[in-house]
């Protein structure tokens, strides 16, 4: 069993880390900030895109960090800890050079915005799998006047 350990230094390195968390599912009780050591921390089922062709949908137990972040706001996400999120993708606004702000997007339009001084994320498996009940599948919105 391989554990994915990813880092991400810049914008770039973000979209590789978002390509692999997507879908991934977490509670709202599964993010903390915390402002005085100014890290932001996600712990996430992920949706093992990586697996073998042929080989039965599976999750694994996975951790998440950003650093140096400034401050972190949120809008749509429930008020309920043990409520579950979608993670759809996270992508990078920059700001003044190396900082900007890294947008979490998850299914239900919650989102989270994290105010960094620079991108510094790392993404770790911690080791448990199991089989998934289905393979995540995104329906696209159907065209404007479409019935």
């Amino acid at each position: 069993m391989e554990l994915l350990r990813l880092a991400a230094l810049d914008a770039d390195d973000l979209t590789i880390v978002s390509a692999h968390l997507q879908d991934a599912l977490l509670r709202t009780g599964d993010i903390v900030f915390l402002p005085a050591e100014r890290r932001f921390v996600l712990s996430l089922r992920r949706f093992d895109w990586e697996a073998p062709a042929g080989a039965p949908p599976r999750r694994r137990l996975a951790g998440a960090h950003f650093e140096r972040v400034l401050a972190a706001r949120s809008r749509g996400l429930p008020a309920d800890p043990d409520a579950t999120l979608s993670l759809l993708s996270i992508t990078f606004e920059p700001g003044e050079a190396p900082s900007g702000t890294a947008i979490l997007t998850f299914a239900g339009g919650a989102v989270i915005a994290l105010d960094l001084e620079c991108v510094e994320m790392r993404l770790k498996d911690l080791g448990p799998v199991w089989e998934a009940e289905s393979r995540p599948s995104h329906v696209p919105a159907p065209e404007p006047g479409a019935a």
